[in-house]
């Protein structure tokens, strides 16, 4: 036989296991990663001493303007992430709050995810060649491509290492620069045909990207809604699909006329 519990007693009985929920939450590791702006790179110019994108075989313009590769920088795939930071990282504009296996591959060593970004990034590097010389309708064989860039991994630098290339080779195809002499930013995969795909953590890069000077983003379009969140002042979103869609509205851009906008 159970004794009835006054109302005030009840709820201190129940708020019991709740309180201690809490203070295990508080002192157990959670699984997310913490993310903030990263680096960016003009992938049409330098990075720690070396060009970027280096042609042989073929004459090369010169260009002006910059088209910068955005990234974001997250905690790393050891670091301990407890529930006071992420509670700090929901309320601060400049941080994100993801998911550790969003970020890390879940089930691999620190060697091993880094072995995966490297080949990543090895595998956008050809994608971008492949899908830039088939733009151009040239044949792989009378040009020489060489990408180079340090301390990045993953493929998020596909798009932008395509455009740089199409732009170091035939600009606009009217004599002018693709960028039209502005600073743009961007991120998206690429594969060889020239498909457009998304990368996540846009609204940290769009930040990453003011930081440097940009005034546009390529983005693509699945990712059109995050990349408004805390959207900088002055940031206008480009978005694309495909590589072709890409460059008529760089172009577009530069000759006053009609580009998309998310």
């Amino acid at each position: 036989m159970f004794s009835r519990l006054s109302r005030p007693v009840f709820l201190a009985v129940c708020a019991v296991p709740v309180a201690a929920l809490f203070v295990v939450a508080a002192v157990l590791p959670l699984p997310y990663a913490i993310a903030v702006p990263g680096l960016t790179a003009d992938v049409l110019g330098v990075d720690k001493g070396q060009q970027v994108i280096t042609i042989g075989r073929a004459p090369v313009r010169k260009t002006t303007g910059q088209l910068r590769m955005t990234t974001i920088e997250a905690t790393g795939p050891s670091a301990r992430v407890y529930l006071g930071d992420v509670v700090k990282g929901w309320f601060r504009p400049k941080e994100a709050v993801l998911p550790r296996d969003a970020v890390y591959p879940a089930g691999q060593s620190v060697k091993e995810i880094d072995r995966t970004n490297t080949n990543d990034m090895v595998q956008s590097q050809d994608d971008a060649v492949t899908a830039a010389l088939t733009y151009l309708h040239r044949d792989p064989k009378s040009v020489d491509i060489k990408l180079h860039l340090a301390d990045v991994g993953g493929p998020s630098a596909g798009l932008l290492f395509t455009l740089g290339i199409i732009d170091k080779l035939a600009g606009d195809g009217s004599g002018g620069d693709l960028t039209g002499g502005r600073t743009i930013a961007g991120t998206g995969t690429i594969d060889g045909s020239g498909a457009v795909g998304a990368v996540g953590g846009v609204a940290l890069k769009t930040q990453a990207a003011a930081r440097a000077g940009a005034t546009v983003f390529l983005v693509p379009k699945a990712e059109c809604s995050e990349a408004k969140v805390n959207l900088p002042a002055g940031m206008r979103l480009v978005p694309a699909t495909t590589l072709r869609g890409a460059v008529t509205a760089l172009k577009a851009l530069g000759s006053g006329g009609r580009v998309p906008a998310c």
